[in-house]
């Protein structure tokens, strides 16, 4: 059981060490073509950051 205020690995946020953008999968990134409830590890590999446009391996998940 998921305790109140635990992400699953699946809804963990994931921020941009560039410019610190955050991915939420909750919410996706609709303008960007990533539906909500998409899993970072399902994102394709060539897409990039809509803020400085780095790629997927320039994102690392955030600490709850």
């Amino acid at each position: 059981m998921i305790e109140a205020g635990e992400r699953t690995a699946e809804a963990t946020r994931w921020v941009c060490l560039v410019c610190n953008w955050i991915y939420d999968p909750a919410v996706g990134a609709p303008e960007h073509g990533i539906a909500a409830g998409t899993a970072f590890a399902d994102i394709p590999e060539d897409w990039y950051c809509p803020d400085c446009g780095v790629t997927k391996a320039d994102f690392e998940p955030m600490q709850p």
